[in-house]
């Protein structure tokens, strides 16, 4: 199989779908590897690198997806990529459809096999592909947060830890999940009074145990959260539903009732968001305001630290490629349920449920 690695071409995004260390593990078993010329730059990996590992080095992005019979990329085409997209090839990438109509409507259009790292699940339900960059996520939340608070940023000139005889910061954390839990070892490292909201009473209680005591708890009833909010100085939106839209759990009447200077970090904006006064941002212009509080809404938070990101995705995706690479897109598809669960359109159809769903399309029969 011919495997591409185009470069990524959105604002600040220098992450890169495979390390050199990755395609010297695909040209091993017998795959030819196809990398964009710079495509690894961003993050330190030379042409000479890839070239060091065995691939082959194209001049441009056009040739590559020409090229290649599986695409690996990190962030989503853009729509001009999409359209280089051809019925027999595979794109292996995040997607993020539900928040994002007209790629999935170019997907579609493509014929393209398309299969979306969010959604590919392991054995335990989790969702291997996902949870490194909801690890950096997470930990990066509470880093941007804390710089939004000081005065010079706009925020309300508070340290999350304080000090002796100065209460820290409140941090309401909304989702126990991966990325609510990194944000919460951080925030928590940092001395802030912490507090993880969920809905889910067993994960409450698995939360309690696993941070002995040391972070609270609280189920996520609308009541709990407009309190959360009116009271936090720093809320981290940290709630995942698979391939679906993200819930909006924080209005704009709710915000009204936060202080001035206050920091909100919707980590789910790639799903659309969990702050109704969300909207994307990039690396170039991070933030805005809205009812006087702080959103920083970057839609690929990751990229921010690029290498540490690459290498943690790499860890988690190179058994997939491998796994798709060397059986073959059908086989490969048809052996694993839980890869299936990560393909989210083929044959000019989409095959993700919540997807069809979000974006009100027609499901595949």
């Amino acid at each position: 199989m011919r495997i591409g690695v185009p470069k990524e071409i959105k604002v600040h995004e220098y992450r890169v779908g495979l390390t050199p260390a990755a395609v010297a593990e695909l040209t091993a078993r017998g795959s030819s590897v196809l990398v964009e010329t710079g495509a690894g730059a961003g993050v330190d990996f030379s042409d000479d690198d890839y070239r060091a590992a065995g691939a082959e080095i194209a001049p441009d992005a056009r040739t590559v997806f020409e090229s290649a019979d599986m695409i690996v990329k990190v962030k989503e085409p853009q729509l001009h990529e999409c359209a280089w997209l051809k019925p027999h090839q595979t794109l292996f990438t995040y997607l993020h459809l539900a928040a994002d109509k007209p790629q999935a409507e170019a997907l579609v259009a493509s014929g393209a096999t398309c299969i979306a790292y969010e959604t590919v699940t392991d054995d335990k339900g989790g969702l291997p592909l996902l949870r490194p960059m909801s690890e950096v996520a997470g930990r990066m939340s509470v880093q941007v947060g804390a710089h939004y608070l000081e005065k010079a940023q706009g925020g309300r000139g508070e340290l999350l830890g304080g000090v002796p005889g100065v209460q820290p910061a409140k941090v309401a954390i909304l989702g126990g999940g991966v990325a609510g839990v990194h944000a919460a070892e951080m925030a928590l490292g940092l001395r802030a009074d912490v507090t993880i909201y969920d809905i889910s009473t067993a994960r409450l209680a698995e939360l309690d145990q696993q941070f002995e005591g040391r972070v609270k708890t609280a189920f996520a009833s609308k009541a709990a959260v407009a309190e959360a909010v009116a009271e936090a100085s720093l809320v981290i939106g940290a709630v995942l539903i698979p391939g679906a839209s993200a819930p909006k759990l924080v209005t704009r009447e709710m915000l009204r009732t936060m202080k001035r200077g206050s920091v909100v970090v919707d980590i789910a904006i790639d799903q659309g968001g969990c702050f109704e006064t969300s909207h994307a941002t990039t690396h170039d212009n991070p933030v805005f305001v809205e009812e006087g509080v702080i959103h920083y809404c970057v839609a690929n938070m990751p990229g921010a630290v690029a290498r540490t990101s690459t290498l943690a995705l790499n860890n988690a995706t190179l058994p997939y490629v491998l796994k798709l690479a060397g059986e073959g897109i059908e086989p490969a598809l048809a052996a694993s349920a839980n890869l299936r669960r990560g393909l989210n359109v083929a044959a000019g159809q989409i095959r993700h449920a919540a997807v069809a769903e979000a974006l009100g399309l027609p499901l595949a029969a």
